[in-house]
């Protein structure tokens, strides 16, 4: 079966573009999955749902399809959980990745082919960030790796970001950081008491939240490939920093086509932890709303508008 001609808007260079895959008739698609530190919320879902639908769509058009998704089980929150729980990082993870993984079933998602998690993945990332080093895209300081962001003369193409507009000789040492910040961003973390740690050419140590998905989507669907999904929230910092790492450490493009979701909405403010507004899909279902009026309440509203 020859695949039918899809559009999509791309995030990169805003516009509709027709579908053009690497090798025709397959779809190579990566997409965020959680930071297990907690119960992913329905605005989180929204966004799987999102993701959900599109692979349904290309499967249906006839494309073949590779999907992975990451599990962010090593980051600044899921440490700061662990230590406050005073268990071992798995063993904090673990039941938040079962959570995850109930959630998407009762909501009738597609799993992913491959669900590789950060913690098991810290060998590809150090290769990559060795050959960042080696082709002078990052340095070592205070322990740590850091990207140079004036070294990439593409950065902010995806997100719009001027680098002109940096504060240069300034670092962003946390996973996450404000809009208004474009500074260079970790991607090695020197050990610090307390903190589960890896041995690295650099020293003990961890990596950055950026260069996890770089690292795993590379090892699972190449150095290029089709499609790139998240959230809104995710165009800056995350995706951007992505692409730098990415083809600055190859030389070759990322990704061919970004699609992003927009926020789920709540008293004009969108759902979040940080907020404290939000629900998860169990607060619902004790409600006694129906896992399948909750998935076609998600996807009715287009992806790209806030719901």
């Amino acid at each position: 079966m020859t695949p039918h001609e899809i559009r999509f808007f791309n995030t990169l260079g805003r516009r509709l573009e027709p579908f053009a895959p690497g090798v025709a008739g397959e779809a190579r698609l990566y997409t965020c999955g959680p930071t297990v530190y907690n119960t992913a919320h329905v605005g989180n879902l929204r966004t799987f749902l999102f993701e959900d639908l599109l692979k349904r769509a290309l499967f249906f058009l006839g494309y073949r399809v590779t999907h992975v998704m990451n599990l962010t089980d090593i980051d600044d929150k899921t440490i700061r959980g662990a230590q406050e729980q005073g268990v071992p990082l798995d063993d904090f993870t673990a039941p938040y990745i079962d959570a995850f993984f109930a959630d998407i079933d009762r909501l009738g998602v597609q799993r992913a082919d491959v669900y590789p998690r950060a913690t098991r993945h810290v060998a590809e990332m150090i290769t990559m960030i060795e050959a960042l080093v080696a082709r002078g895209f990052a340095y070592v300081a205070d322990g740590s790796v850091w990207f140079r962001i004036a070294a990439d003369d593409d950065y902010g193409k995806l997100s719009g970001f001027r680098l002109d507009a940096a504060r240069q000789g300034e670092r962003v040492a946390s996973d996450e950081y404000e809009k208004e910040d474009v500074r260079d961003f970790v991607l090695w973390k020197g050990a610090k008491p307390g903190e589960p740690s890896w041995d690295s050419p650099w020293g003990p140590g961890r990596p950055g939240w950026h260069i996890e998905c770089s690292a795993m989507s590379a090892r699972y669907l190449g150095e290029t490939f089709d499609l790139h999904c998240g959230g809104v929230d995710n165009i800056f910092p995350h995706h951007e920093n992505e692409i730098a790492q990415s083809e600055s450490a190859s030389g070759k493009p990322f990704v061919r086509t970004w699609l992003h979701s927009e926020h789920l909405v709540v008293d004009g403010q969108k759902m979040s932890k940080s907020l404290g507004n939000f629900y998860t899909l169990p607060d619902l279902l004790a409600r006694r709303a129906a896992p399948r009026a909750l998935r076609y309440l998600l996807i009715s509203v287009h992806y790209r508008q806030k719901l």
